[in-house]
């Protein structure tokens, strides 16, 4: 089987890119498995969810994805309330930079079902068998099917089984911190604001949901020490739910009122990890490139950017060269170099400024918040900044 390109991972990341590049017309392949989410409840939502950047939802309208969603199932994010561990304030708005959002906050499930509808309607080829291992340059699948390619594309994950076959090394730094994530009811509406708190024993945030039946909702990511997640995670569903009602009502001051768990709470450690993008015939993108801490919700976001790069930069390459030529890969990781590196700068710098208790550095950091806070031009420009 031969192909220009070939798509490793079925996941939002691999899904995206397919149906970018052949929107460029490249004649792509996509392979892995092909699991299509389940029928939507109108009262239970995904237990992931994402915070969509306005340019992500911009890639994803043009891919044919966006008006697949169900407009009920969207909440916009119309403003941020950021809390210090000390009394330091910073609200964001969207009106700030005249828009009427900043991000969206979409399932992840909800996202993979539109895409899998516009790949379906763009007839792109799909193999449904697993990667196995690469061998005189040709994919080879747990089936036995060899696929020939000018480019292979690495799309399947943070633990990405072509990126390793490749010889492509990931620097992988553990945090020793777990991300939980939950859904709760509130007693008080949300208002299309979401909530960030730096505590001391990690980050907060709650985003806005659509309402249920049982009224608002918000998603909790809570990045909190390993220690501390693992009894959590333990707890019967009984206990966890009046343990999390507890520490919520703590650390957010009853912002939303009493918060009532909904949904199973799920827990992944968190890492920070970075690769060389590219290698021989071979483009990462998603997390399979990257992966950051979650504190400022761009590891989508910037799993889109991969993708919206790749698929421009190969999509104009000069017509002698194959998609896979070195140069045009070379390009594409200097479009990324940037945007990579300032994200990571930032959530790693975050994470650690907040990790340190000393008095000094705590006082330092809230009264940074405090001061942007009564500074209008900054906080445009972390408005135009979040919303890209």
């Amino acid at each position: 089987m031969k192909t220009s390109i070939a798509v490793c991972g079925t996941g939002i990341a691999g899904l995206a890119c397919a149906l970018a590049l052949a929107r460029r017309g490249q004649p792509t392949l996509l392979l892995g498995p092909r699991q299509i989410p389940r029928a939507a409840d109108p009262e239970t939502y995904h237990p992931r969810v994402y915070a969509i950047s306005l340019a992500s939802q911009r890639l994803l309208a043009s891919l044919g994805a966006w008006d697949l969603m169900p407009a009920a199932r969207l909440a916009r994010v119309e403003a941020m309330e950021i809390r210090g561990d000390a009394g330091g304030r910073l609200n964001l708005s969207a009106w700030q930079s005249a828009q009427q959002e900043l991000a969206w906050i979409v399932e992840s499930g909800e996202i993979e079902r539109a895409l899998i509808q516009a790949c379906q309607v763009m007839g792109i080829t799909w193999v449904s068998e697993k990667f196995s291992s690469l061998e005189h340059g040709a994919l080879v699948t747990d089936r036995g099917t060899r696929i020939e390619a000018d480019l292979f594309v690495a799309a399947d994950g943070a633990q990405s089984s072509l990126r390793a076959a490749a010889g492509l090394k990931a620097d992988v730094r553990p945090y020793g911190v777990t991300g939980l994530v939950a859904h709760f009811n509130c007693a008080l509406p949300h208002q299309g604001v979401a909530l960030q708190w730096f505590r001391s024993d990690g980050v907060l945030a709650l985003l806005p949901m659509p309402d249920t039946g049982a009224g608002p909702q918000v998603s909790m990511v809570w990045s909190i020490k390993q220690a501390t997640a693992d009894e959590l995670l333990a707890l019967s569903p009984e206990a966890l739910a009046t343990e999390l009602a507890a520490r919520l009502a703590d650390a957010t001051q009853g912002r939303l009122g009493a918060l009532t768990l909904r949904s199973p709470m799920h827990g992944f450690p968190l890492t920070l990890s970075q690769t060389p993008m590219i290698g021989s015939r071979i483009a990462l993108v998603g997390d399979a490139a990257h992966r950051l801490h979650p504190l400022a919700g761009q590891g989508l976001n910037l799993g889109l950017g991969d993708v919206q790069a790749l698929a421009e930069i190969v999509g104009s390459r000069e017509p002698f060269l194959s998609a896979g030529d070195p140069l045009v890969l070379r390009r594409y990781r200097r479009a990324r170099a940037e945007p990579v590196l300032m994200m990571r700068l930032v959530t790693d710098g975050l994470q650690r400024l907040f990790d340190v208790q000393a008095p000094p550095v705590a006082w330092l950091r809230n009264m940074g918040l405090d001061l942007v806070e009564r500074l209008p031009f900054v906080k445009r420009q972390l408005v135009d900044g979040a919303s890209r």
